[in-house]
C-alpha cells in the first residue's frame, strides 16, 4: 500500500487529556475527526468530543441525552443481556446504545499544531429526539458568507444527517435532520454549480446494494433530491467493505478533487482519492486504486479503535493540502498533501 503523507513531526497533536470534560462525572474518552474551517485569521478544529462516565469495576455505565440534560444508564458487565465486545456500541435487551456521547467543540490555533479552547464560543450539543445519542463527526463548507455544518445525528431512530448554519460560530440556526437515517459521512461543495448545491453522502443497505458515497443536489442547501450513486466499494481491495467522503472537495483545474475514507472486512480505515467533473460531478474522471494514506504510527495503530485514519476536515493554501484526522478513534493529528502529488497518483478512466 502507498502512503504519501507527511506527518506532523508533534503528532499527535490533541489527545483526550488535552480538554476538559463538559461536566463533572464524566471523562473524555476519544478526540477524533474535526470538521476544519479559517475564520478571523486562524485555524479552527470543531472537534468530536466522545465522553462517557466514569467506570467502575463490574458495571458498564454510559449517557444518553433527555430534554433535561445528560442521563447516565448503568448495567452489570455480567448481564446476560448486554452484548459490549465492540468498543463503540453496547447491545442492552435488544436495543444498541453508544458507550459515549459525542458533542462538537471549537479549537482555534495560529499556527495549525498548537490549538486552543477560544473564551465565548459554545459547544454544540445534540438537540432534539434525534439527536439523543449526540452528534459526531461535522464537516463544515464556507458557501458565501455562511458555514454549514453538516454532521451525524445519532439517537435511537438510527443514523442520519444532521444541518446547522452560523457566520459567526456565536449563533447556530439549527435546520434539523436534512438526509434521514441510515446516511453519514456528508460533504457539501463549497461553491454553487450551475446555480445548484452539491453534497457527497453515504446511505448504508445491510442486505442489498452497500456502503456507497452518492451525490445529491439542492436549491437551498437545505432540501435535497436528484440522488445519484457514485463511488462503490472494491472487492479485494482496502475499501472493500465501506466507503465515505471526507470534507469539501477541493477545486482544481482538472476537477473537484475528493479525499475519501475507505475500509475493510477487517474494519481498517485508509484514504484515497477521486475526481469529479468541474460542471457535472456525478461524471467521475478518476480514482486512486491504492491509499494515500494507511495507518502505521503508534497513535494510528493502538487507541479507542485501532489501525485508523479518518478525515473530515483539511486547509487548501495553493498546492499544499493540510489533513486533520482522527487516528486510531482517539487522537487529532496532522499530515500534509501535495494536491497535484495526490492528482498525479489517480487513475483514469
Amino acid at each position: 500500500m502507498a502512503d504519501i503523507a507527511q506527518r506532523f513531526p508533534q503528532n499527535h497533536i490533541l489527545a483526550p487529556k488535552n480538554l476538559s470534560p463538559s461536566r463533572d462525572g464524566l471523562e473524555i474518552a476519544c478526540l477524533l475527526n474535526p470538521g476544519v474551517f479559517n475564520f478571523e485569521g486562524k485555524i479552527w478544529l470543531l472537534i468530536r468530543v466522545a465522553e462517557r462516565p466514569k467506570q467502575t469495576a463490574g458495571i458498564i455505565s454510559f449517557p444518553i441525552l433527555t430534554q433535561d440534560g445528560i442521563e447516565i444508564l448503568a448495567v452489570e458487565e455480567n448481564d446476560p443481556h448486554v452484548n459490549a465486545t465492540d468498543p463503540r456500541i453496547i447491545h442492552y435487551k435488544g436495543a444498541d446504545y453508544l458507550t459515549t456521547l459525542s458533542h462538537l467543540r471549537l479549537v482555534c490555533s495560529d499556527d495549525g499544531i498548537h490549538f486552543y479552547e477560544p473564551e465565548g464560543y459554545p459547544l454544540l450539543q445534540g438537540e432534539g429526539k434525534d439527536e439523543t445519542f449526540g452528534i459526531e463527526d461535522c464537516r463544515v463548507a464556507l458557501i458565501g458568507h455562511t458555514y454549514y455544518l453538516s454532521y451525524t445525528a445519532v439517537s435511537a431512530h438510527g443514523v442520519g444527517v444532521g444541518l446547522r448554519t452560523t457566520t459567526d460560530w456565536k449563533n447556530f440556526e439549527h435546520h434539523g435532520m436534512i438526509i434521514p437515517p441510515h446516511n453519514k459521512d456528508c460533504a457539501l461543495f463549497e461553491e454553487r454549480i450551475n446555480g445548484k448545491f452539491y453534497a457527497l453522502h453515504r446511505p448504508s443497505s445491510v442486505a442489498l446494494g452497500g456502503n456507497y458515497i452518492w451525490l445529491a443536489e439542492s436549491p437551498d442547501g437545505i432540501h435535497w433530491g436528484k440522488h445519484q450513486c457514485l463511488i462503490k466499494t472494491r472487492a479485494n481491495l482496502w475499501d472493500s467493505a465501506r466507503v465515505g467522503a471526507g470534507a469539501a472537495p477541493i477545486k482544481t483545474a482538472a476537477g473537484w478533487l475528493e479525499i475519501y475514507h475507505g475500509a475493510n472486512e477487517k474494519h481498517q480505515y485508509a484514504l484515497g482519492a477521486f475526481l469529479m467533473d468541474l460542471n457535472d460531478p456525478a461524471k467521475v474522471l478518476a480514482r486512486t486504486e491504492a491509499p494515500i494514506m494507511v495507518p502505521q504510527e503508534d497513535y494510528e495503530l493502538h487507541g479507542f479503535f485501532g489501525e485508523v485514519v479518518f478525515t473530515n476536515g483539511h486547509i487548501v493554501k495553493g498546492d499544499e493540502l493540510t489533513i486533520y484526522y482522527g487516528a486510531a478513534d482517539e487522537f487529532v493529528c496532522g499530515a500534509k498533501f501535495s494536491v497535484e502529488g495526490i492528482l498525479s497518483a489517480l487513475n483514469y478512466f
